[in-house]
């Protein structure tokens, strides 16, 4: 019973040197802001500051695929790049003023995203001309008031052929070329691309869990079917610009 006896008083003399030393320590550096609750934890409540959704990333070769770096001129002349879309979450078009075909329907079905997300300060749309040659800033500045273009984050952007046409073949995947036999001399898809506020192009899986990857853009909620008898995918683009603004 004595040796039970001196260990208790060893343990009690133990925590009574603990807290003579260190108690005051620690009321001081909470006192000072210098502990806060995330020591005590991991980084999981950052990491969940944002709903993350459930749309899938787009990858290549196993890494989510991320919006290449560009630099352009828009319709106000001014240089964008890629750095400006950063926390927005935004729509890519490949098109050229002259198009004859796609392109005023796609631009319709923009305008009517873009009045959808009229409140919201980081949602925007790039579009790229594939006809720089004359799409030039002021071309492309009576482009945007034709239509109803009124988004500051609406960028419309013109610049080197060569850049544009690897920015949409190889950036985004997204077809564009010269063809003289075609309507307006382009070639062009038809897709809208929909890009994270981080610069990952995302999008809704299909019905056996794969990505779609890109959204038709040419047939309207009102045409609800396109000329192959396609649904059409605005709808579904705009419920999915809600969840990345939600992220």
């Amino acid at each position: 019973m004595k040796k039970n006896n001196y260990s208790y008083i060893g343990i009690a003399f133990i925590i009574l040197l603990f807290g003579i030393l260190f108690v005051p320590k620690i009321i001081d550096r909470i006192q000072n802001g210098d502990v806060v609750r995330d020591e005590s934890r991991s980084d999981f409540a950052s990491e969940k500051k944002g709903k993350s959704s459930d749309l899938a990333f787009i990858e290549v070769d196993g890494a989510p695929k991320k919006v290449p770096s560009f630099s352009f001129t828009d319709q106000n002349g001014k240089t964008i790049t890629n750095e400006d879309y950063v926390g927005k979450v935004y729509v890519v078009e490949f098109f050229f003023t002259t198009c004859p075909t796609i392109c005023p329907r796609m631009s319709k079905n923009l305008v009517q995203v873009q009045n959808t997300f009229k409140d919201f300060e980081n949602f925007g749309v790039a579009s790229f001309t594939i006809n720089p040659a004359y799409d030039t800033v002021e071309v492309l500045k009576e482009y945007a008031a034709q239509y109803g273009i009124s988004n500051p984050n609406w960028h419309l952007m013109t610049g080197d052929r060569d850049e544009i046409y690897e920015l949409s073949n190889e950036g985004f995947n997204l077809y564009s070329a010269e063809e003289e036999s075609a309507a307006g001399g382009f070639e062009h898809s038809g897709n809208f691309a929909l890009i994270d506020k981080n610069g990952f192009i995302r999008s809704r899986k299909d019905e056996y869990g794969n990505p779609i990857i890109y959204y038709r853009g040419i047939a309207s909620e009102e045409e609800k079917i396109d000329e192959d008898g396609a649904p059409q995918e605005i709808s579904a683009l705009k419920e999915d610009i809600k969840k990345l603004l939600d992220e």
